[in-house]
Parts: structure tokens; sequence; C-alpha cells
């Protein structure tokens, strides 16, 4: 058996590729669909703008088509994937699920692939489907008169560089119109009849010689039919009647969305983000010419698609997607358009890096995103998102309590802020805005220590010299306490009828609240003063504490007193030097809990005996319980201060949180959800690297300008501002960043960034000459040190036992910076190993070099110090096309090819022969369909703790054979099945073996009704045989459920949740590996199983299960 990588997605692809509107899910909805690269969306046009479907596509989308062929009532859905697969979807409305109508193969292995993308389209009289795939061929797929299709056969087309086809409305027989280039470059458009004779007839009309730049066809639907032939400088529209066109600013059109039935206006987006409106200017149905209008600037669009009354929706595979509204008067600056709403795209990921920028153990990845004026830097995290909903400019805040103008209201009526010398009180007014108020019984002009509601409705603020008891209603002092002379009041803490304080000197005093009585039941002397105290009710009443938590200072201790006689029952030693900062006694799920956080961050808790005090299971965000345990989760703030909650009419379960100059309101969303940052950089960002030393960014970049060449530039930028604070240009145009290193040499304390360069020169197919540039950030500022010309491109930079390590087109480079007799620093060329074709990327362990060739996989080089050589260690002999490679140990190898697959190799040190030693053997395969890896993906594994990326990469080495992956392609066929096994099923390579079995002895087994519930509370019963496990079952009825380990308990890939308590109390408790395994699994609750361990019994019978 050999062992593999298991993979999961962190992230689903945010990227739009295609979107399109139609009556998908009845005749009277309207419904936008949208292909994020694997998966599709299908939105409900509504004023919330429901989300009915999220479905996965096992390949990437290149085609996305709504048609609605003769008999129908509703549009149909045509998907092609890039692995020459299709399918045509229906929407079923009673069973609210996707039915594939037809699916097949339609690659042709002995063809040549077209290299301008594959194009699918519709007859518009749905006659037939058109697919161009291969040069020199189109294949047609004709439908019957019942609206089914039929067996498919190719017809060769004369031209060989198609740019674009598409049908033409109007037309007697199915007719295509052709925009190609010929042997000299110059572009045509060609109509073809299509004959179901496996034929073209030349079309009536043709057009030659078009601009040099025209790419997109657009098809004008009736009465004006023809088509519009768009160019880089011109616009033409064509017919047989009539030929107009129109000159544009030079731009390059992508994307288009029609705007009226009668196609009378267009909307184009270009490569610069500019949205223009097409106008065919017509009289009685004859086109008199052209008229175009910049309406205003959006996201670089990759589709185009019109919804209703002005609103548009932009997809881009390059920025963020957006909901615009078209305004019917342009705005100050001349714009028409009116961002209604984006939507966060990572991709492109061209590069990242992982740091830890809060400096809280916690890693952040930092990507290089987008393209030209949409490229961004991302920082991607994981925890909780607090969603601002208001925010007001306040300085010094050092606490906050919220309270109720009566204990029975439902919400917090007062936020008490506390500062150094005074304290203020807001409200909600009238009209939901925070205004500031007075509590007359409070003492304005002193720090508060404490504010907590109070029994008879009765307030309680705790200062330095006092206590003070006030009403609720009248807002009237009714009773004090003072602390004793000489003495002041250092912390506090309260509950509705009981006040604890500390004062200096030690002493700890007990009060209990009454109607308008404040009553000293206890005081003790401590041996050392108290650093935080806390009695927040555990048990059943909620008003009254029978335990109090006390920090110490000088013994760095947490001790358990009984109230109200102050009975100490426990005292714990932290140990460390380090004082506990804040205590917080509380339960989650019956379970009761001591928080203790120490001054340096860390965060530790103990679960409590409430009877005995005793405190057990110590260990070092935001706190909850899922399955009876604690977990924690990071937040997408920093620097937060205090915080409380804030109840409010205006803003419901919401919190109060102070940060540097600012208090916010803001609510919790999702638990562990990726929490995603944009830093906007209008530039293509291409590498990027971390100086911890410095706390700053260094990025390659490139600005492209409409008008001038593109420039290309070295930026450091600030790691918690992201301002820039430096740029270094790079003077040639043709030079541009190809990698980046912080690092430091051997005798040298300095720590400096590297950056190769490549110089990309139009008449060269590969660069000839490079630069590694070596800087050094001074005062903030970038400054240049050295610089070593190179013979290549310079793909890949690596720190490398004190010294420089390149990857320069076919070799690798070793580099020592060297000392010369006037004081300043030089690279020198070590040693170098040739012999690869291209290795854009390379990774370093010890004394091991792992290189990634272009043509040639991966290959294992080691430096001999004394002999001061590279040589080759092992190599694999499979002619794989790698992107990226990783090291996993010392003999396991992570590759990435251009084929979207992921592959882990291993090479065996103790073999017994050195021609075993010299090879490696594919060990792991996972077909990565869905994305091709850039040239770093890989780099989180490296920076990632070796210890805890399994679990936080999603990553679980398992014992799989890799021959058992090897499946047979499909083959055309016609399924009414439900959707996500029908679509390309066959094509799951992946996929494991299972038995399907439900006839045991000749005799059927009897069967119970499950019934899966997805996200959208649509309800899928099926019938599963007693004895057989969830897993198996979901695997049978085409549930996506996944299950990588195929139930050998390795995984946690197929956690279910019961939705109703009596069906999981009747199932069998869960053994201790499998809780082990729950406690990976994204979005545990109380009811969470593994499906491969539940059985199906027949008390089970109409259990209710989601997969999260």
């Amino acid at each position: 058996m050999s062992v593999w990588n298991y993979v999961v997605t962190a992230q689903k692809p945010t990227c739009v590729t295609h979107s399109c509107v139609g009556n998908f899910t009845s005749p009277q909805e309207l419904n936008l669909i949208i292909a994020r690269c694997t998966r599709i969306e299908i939105h409900l046009l509504t004023p919330q703008g429901v989300q009915i479907a999220d479905v996965p596509v096992y390949g990437r989308i290149a085609t996305l088509e709504l048609f609605r062929p003769h008999g129908e009532t509703q549009d149909l859905l045509l998907i092609t994937i890039e692995k020459y697969k299709f399918c045509v979807l229906q929407w079923d409305s009673e069973s609210s699920e996707l039915i594939t109508r037809a699916m097949g193969d339609v690659s042709d292995c002995i063809r040549r692939p077209t290299d301008n993308g594959q194009i699918g389209i519709i007859d518009p009289d749905c006659r037939l489907i058109g697919l161009h795939l291969y040069d020199g061929l189109f294949k047609v797929l004709p439908f019957d008169k019942k609206g089914q299709l039929n067996e498919g056969f190719n017809i060769r087309l004369p031209e060989l560089q198609v740019l674009d086809i598409k049908f033409l409305y109007g037309c007697t027989k199915p007719t295509i119109a052709v925009l190609y280039q010929d042997i000299k470059d110059a572009r045509h458009f060609k109509t073809y009849e299509v004959y179901l004779k496996d034929k073209f007839v030349e079309g009536p009309w043709s057009h030659h010689n078009l601009d040099n730049g025209a790419d997109l066809l657009i098809p004008v639907p009736p009465p004006l039919c023809g088509v519009l032939i768009i160019g880089d400088e011109t616009i033409v529209y064509c017919s047989p009647n009539a030929c107009k066109a129109i000159q544009i600013r030079p731009t390059v059109i992508k994307a288009y969305g029609r705007v009226d039935i009668d196609g009378s206006r267009y909307l184009l987006g270009d490569d610069t983000g500019l949205l223009h409106l097409l106008v065919i200017i017509h009289e009685k149905e004859k086109v008199t010419g052209l008229q175009i209008e910049l309406l205003g600037e959006t996201s670089i669009a990759s589709s185009i698609s019109y919804l209703d009354n002005g609103v548009v929706f932009v997809g881009s595979s390059y920025g963020d997607s957006q909901l615009i509204k078209l305004d019917t008067l342009p705005d100050a600056k001349g714009s028409y358009v009116q961002i209604l709403e984006s939507y966060v795209n990572l991709g492109p990921i061209v590069d990242l890096c992982v740091v830890d920028l809060e400096r809280q153990g916690q890693g952040q990845v930092v990507t290089c995103s987008g393209a030209y004026k949409d490229g961004s830097l991302r920082v991607v995290s994981n925890g909780i998102g607090i969603n601002e909903q208001a925010s007001v400019e306040l300085q010094g805040i050092k606490g906050m309590w919220s309270l109720k103008s009566s204990l029975d209201e439902a919400f917090e009526t007062f936020l008490v802020v506390s500062f150094i010398s005074e304290t203020r009180i807001l409200a909600m007014n009238i009209e939901d805005e925070l205004e500031e108020t007075e509590i007359e019984g409070f003492s304005s002009q002193v720090q508060t220590l404490f504010c907590h509601d109070a029994v008879y409705n009765q307030l309680v603020q705790v200062t330095s010299d006092s206590v003070r008891l006030v009403s609720s209603t009248t807002r009237e002092l009714r009773n004090k306490w003072d602390s004793p002379a000489g003495f002041t009041v250092n912390v506090a803490t309260a509950t509705a009828s009981q006040v604890l304080l500390a004062t200096g000197g030690g002493h700890l005093v007990y009060i209990e609240i009454g109607d308008g009585t404040l009553t000293e039941v206890k005081r003790i002397l401590l041996e050392y003063e108290v650093s935080c105290i806390d009695m927040n009710p555990i048990g059943n009443n909620p008003n009254y504490s029978q335990l109090a938590a006390v920090g110490m200072w000088i013994d760095i201790s947490v001790r358990i007193f009984v109230l109200p006689d102050l009975t100490l029952i426990t005292k714990e030693q932290l140990g460390g030097e380090i004082i506990p900062r804040s205590v917080l006694l509380c339960a989650f799920e019956g379970i009761s809990y001591l928080l203790c956080a120490l001054g340096d961050g860390h965060l530790l808790n103990f679960q409590l005996d409430t009877s005995s005090g005793e405190l057990r299971e110590h260990r070092p965000a935001v706190i909850y319980s899922n399955n009876k345990k604690l977990l924690y989760s990071n937040v997408n703030l920093k620097e937060v201060s205090h915080i409380c909650p804030f109840s409010s009419a205006a803003f419901p379960d919401s919190l109060a949180i102070a940060r540097e100059g600012e208090l916010t309101i803001g609510t919790i969303n999702d638990i562990q959800k990726l929490q995603i940052r944009t830093i906007p950089v209008g530039e293509l960002a291409r590498r990027i690297c971390h100086q911890k030393q410095t706390r700053t960014f260094a990025i390659c970049s490139i600005r492209n300008h409409a008008e001038e060449s593109e420039m290309n530039f070295v930026r450091l930028l600030d790691d918690q501002t992201f301002e820039f604070l430096s740029t270094y240009l790079l003077v040639n145009a043709f030079e541009i960043g190809s990698s980046i290193l912080s690092c430091s040499f051997t005798d040298d304390k300095n720590v400096y960034y590297c950056v190769g360069t490549a110089y990309a020169f139009p008449e060269e197919k590969e660069p000839t000459k490079g630069r590694i540039l070596v800087f050094i950030v001074k005062e903030g500022k970038l400054q240049f040190i050295a610089e070593k010309e190179t013979e290549g491109a310079v793909y890949s930079l690596h720190a490398f036992n004190g010294k420089l390590l390149a990857a320069i087109n076919h070799k690798i480079q070793l580099y020592k910076w060297m000392l010369r007799d006037d004081g300043t620093r030089v690279l020198q060329s070590e040693c170098e190993h040739r012999g690869h074709i291209l290795a854009p990327y390379m990774q370093t362990r010890g004394d091991f070099i792992a290189v990634s060739d272009l043509m040639k996989s991966i290959t294992i080089l080691i430096y001999k110090h004394e002999e001061g050589v590279i040589e080759e260690r092992a190599r694999d002999c499979n002619a794989n096309w790698l992107s990226a490679v990783e090291i996993l140990d010392d003999d396991t190898y992570l590759g990435a090819d251009d084929c979207y697959n992921l592959f882990t190799v291993k090479k065996y040190s103790e073999a017994s022969t050195d021609e075993a030693c010299d090879r490696m053997e594919v060990v792991g395969y996972k077909s990565m369909i869905f994305h091709r890896l850039s040239r770093l993906c890989s780099r989180i594994v490296q920076e990632l703790p070796r210890e805890r990326h399994l679990s936080k990469c999603g990553m679980r080495i398992l014992q799989r054979s890799y021959g058992h992956y090897l499946r047979s392609s499909a083959v055309l066929e016609r399924q009414n099945r439900n959707f996500p096994e029908a679509v390309f099923a066959n094509n799951r390579k992946l996929c494991t073996s299972y038995s399907t079995a439900s006839v045991k002895g000749g005799q059927e087994t009897e069967k119970i009704n499950v019934i899966f519930v997805d996200n959208n509370g649509v309800e899928n019963h099926i019938k599963v045989p007693i004895g057989m496990n969830i897993l198996e079952a979901a695997r049978e009825n085409n549930i996506p459920l996944e299950g990588a380990c195929d139930g050998a308990l390795e995984c946690a890939t197929c956690h279910v949740i019961v939705m109703d308590m009596k069906y999981y109390k009747k199932l069998e408790e869960p053994t201790a590996e499998e809780e082990n395994m729950l406690d990976n699994a994204y979005g545990l609750t109380e009811t969470s199983r593994l499906g491969c361990q539940v059985i199906v019994k027949p008390e089970l019978d109409g259990i209710r299960l989601t997969i999260p």
C-alpha cells in the first residue's frame, strides 16, 4: 500500500467566469446563474436576492448557456467543462432539485485542442448545440422534435485559427458566424449554414480585413438580426443588407450583456474596467448607425448580465464581482454607475506568504490577488468576524458596561464608558442613535471600575473611593458605601445582589445589595495584592453567586472563595512570571469553567467543581462550547481593550467593543469562517515576501498604463497599515521581478531583501538575462546594496546554509556573500548544477534541494560542503510538467503539475541498490481537475509549523493504492438522475468503490426511510437497507457525502449532523476514535456523528440528517 495526501478545500472558488439570466426554476421566476470556476450558483431575483442552490461541478466550467427547447415552459442549462464533458440540466420545481437531462463525452483524442478556448453555442431556435473544441472541427449535437439530444457528429471547419463562433438569429437553417485569422494574421468574418448531413454550406454574406484586434461576435436578435464584430479600435455591425461601423478608443472588450430584448442596446466591459453602452440606431427595423457612451468604472468584467430596472451583475475573474445600478443621471464625476454590492474574489492568486501579523500564534495568508487595476493584497485568516454596525471616535476608553432601565427589560438602555478621569453615559434615543445622557446618582468626574444592574430596579457603580446604589427609574442615589480611610478600591465585580471589591493593602470586601441598602457582610486581609476578581453566577440563581475567583499579584495564583463568608477552598499556582489580569467564572453546556487571561496574552481554562472548588485540566479569542468541549476562535479585530454585551432594539445581540480611539457596536458572524481583508494596490502584485525583523512586506509589481508601456517596481509596505513606504523602479521596461526573498547571510547580522529579475524581451522565447538585487531596510526605506547579473531569469530564490540559492533558467546556482576590501558586500558564485529543462521553483531542507522542472518532474539535489559541489541524489523519471514542489519530510515530496494534479513521490534512502536509491516512486496522486495551481501554491505547507499543518491545512496521510483511482472516461448517454452524481459522474477519478448490495441470501433486505436535508431546507428521501452505514447509503443515492478514507476512521469528511435529538439518542455511543476525528470536523455540533460509524437499524426510520 502507498501513502498519498488527502486534500480538502478551505475556500470555495470565488472568481466568476460566466453568468446568465433566464427563467430556470419556473416560468414566472427570473434567475441569475453564476459559474465560479467549478461551481454554479442559482439565484432567484427578489428584493432579498435569494440563493436557492450552490452546486459543485466536477471540472472547470467552459460554457454556461440557458436555452428553451420547443414545448418547454422554462429554460434548460447547458454546461461544458474543459475536460470535454457536457451536460444539460433542468430544475425540478416539485422536488426543488437539479435533474440531468443529458450528459456525455465530446472528446476526440486524435485532434489538436484549440488555442483560443472552448466555445459552446446554441441555435436560437433550439435545433442544435454547436461546440468548437478542436482546430478544424465543429461538433454538432442535434435536438429531435421532442427536445431530446440525438447522437452528435463532426463537421470539418476550413478555418483553423477560429477566434469566435456564434449562431445567428432569424435564419431558416441553423447558421453560424465565424470570426477567424488567416496565415497572414488578417482577420475575417464568414457565415455557414449547418446541414444535418455532416456538412457546411457557405452562407450568403461575409466581411474581410477587419480590425486586427477583432475577437468577439455578438449576434443581434430580431427584428434587426445580423451580428456585431467587436475590435480593439472599431465596432462593426454586419447583416445581409447593411454594414455600419464606429471608431472607439483603443481597448480590449471581453464581456458583454444585452439590455433590451430586441438587441438594440448592449453593455460592454473592457480590460481597464470601463463600462460602455453600445446603441444600435435604427428606423423601421433598418440599422442606420452605432453609438457608444462611457457609463463608468467597474471591476474588470469577465461576464455581464443585465437583470432588470437598471440593475446589472458584473462578474469578474480579476477582481471582486459587483452588483451595480445604472442611474439615469451622472454623478459629480460623470459616472452613471452606482455599486450596490461587491462579492470578494481571491483569484487569481499568483503568490502568497504565511505570517503572524498580530503575533498571536495564528498564521494569516497574505496573497497577491487580482490583476491590472483590480490587483490587490488579500489577508486571509480563520476565525470569527465582527460585523460592524456603528462606530464613534472615543479616545482613552478604560472600561465599558451595559445597563438596563429595569431588570425586566429585554434590551439594554445605557452604555457606561469609563475614562481615566471621568465617566460618560450613552443611551439609545428614539431614532436608534447613541447619544450622551446622565445618571444623576452616578459619580461622573471619576473613573468607574465596575457597573452592573441590581435587584429592585437599581444600578450599582464602583469607583476608587465608593460603591453607589442608584435607582434605574429615577436615576437618583439611594445609598453609598465609602472605602476605608487611606485605602482605594483597585478592582471590583458585582452581580445583581452582590458586590466584591479589593482595596490597597490586600483587603477583600464582600457587600450585599438590598432594596436601597448596601450591607458590608465580610472583610478579610490577604497576604498579597489582588490583580483581578470575578463572581459571575454559574448556579441556578442568575442574581446570586456562591463562589468568587481572585487572581493574585505576587504568588501568581488563582484562588476560589465561598460566599458570603469568603472561605478559601482552592488555591491554584499558575507558575511562571506572568500575572493573571482577568478571571471569569462561566458555564458551557452544563459544565462550569474558570477562564484566566494572563498578561502576555495566553488564556488558560480550568474545569471547576462547584461543590469542592477543585480546578483541573487547565491549558492555554472568542470561546464557545461544542460537543461539551471548549473551542477557541480568533476574531477579525486587533488591539481590543474592552468589550461588553450591548443588546438594544436597534442592535440586537450585539457587542460594544473599545479599540484605540474608537467605540464600535458589532455582531458576531459565523464561527470559524475565513475572514478576508482587501488591500487595493491598483496594479498586479506578482511576488510577495515578509520580513519579521523590520515588520514590512516587499512585493514585485507591474503597473499597466493605458497609453504607456508597463512599469515594474519593488515596493516596501508596512505590515500593519499596508501603506507604501518605499519604491524601487526597475528602469528597463522589459525587466520584471520574478522572485523575492528575505534572508540573512553567514557572518552578517543584517537582514536583506533579495529580488530576482528577468529581462522579458519580445524577441526572446526564454529570457537570457536577469539580475539578483540586494536591498536593506533602513529607516523604513529600501536601500540598494548590491546586484549580480545572471544568464537568465531568476525564477526562485532560497536562503541556504547562510548563502543564497537561485534557480536560473535550466540551472541551480549557489552564491556566497563576500566582504570586499573596501567594506562592501558582493554576491559571488560558489557552485552550480545544470541538466534541467527549466527550473521554475525549488525548496530546501538541510543540505537537500528539491527542484521542480518544467518537463522532468522532481529532482533531489544534495550540497556537499567539503567538496563545494551540488550533485543529483534522486529523480522522478515521469515526464511531469511541474509548477510547484514542496518537501513533506526527508524522503517524501509534494509536486503540482500543469494538468491540475497533486502527487507525492518518495525516495528510498535505505534501498539495497544504488539504482533504487536514485529513483523516486509516485506514492500518492490527487487529480485537481478544478484548479491550475499557481507557482508557489504549496508554500503554506512549508511555513505552517510542521506539527500543526495536518490539522491546519486539512491534510491527512492515508493508506491507498494508486491504481485504485484509475477509471475509464464517460461516453455520451442520456440520463434522468439527480445532479451531483450524474454530471460527469464517470469522471470522478477519486471515487472509491463501495458495496451497493441490498439483497442478501436471495431475499430483499428490510429498508428504512432516511432523510437528507440540504442547506436550503430541501429534503431528499432515500431508502436504506438495515445494516448499511450512512456513508454507503449516501454514495448509493448520489448524496454528496465525501468519506475520503472509505470508512477507515482516518478522516472526518463523512461528518453528518442528526437534526433530531430523539434519533441521536437512539444511536450507539461514539467511540473514542470517532470523537477524536470529530474534533477536526467543520461545523461540529452536539449531535454530530461520522456517517461511516452510523449503522442503520429499524428504530432509526425517519431520521433526518444534514451535511455541514
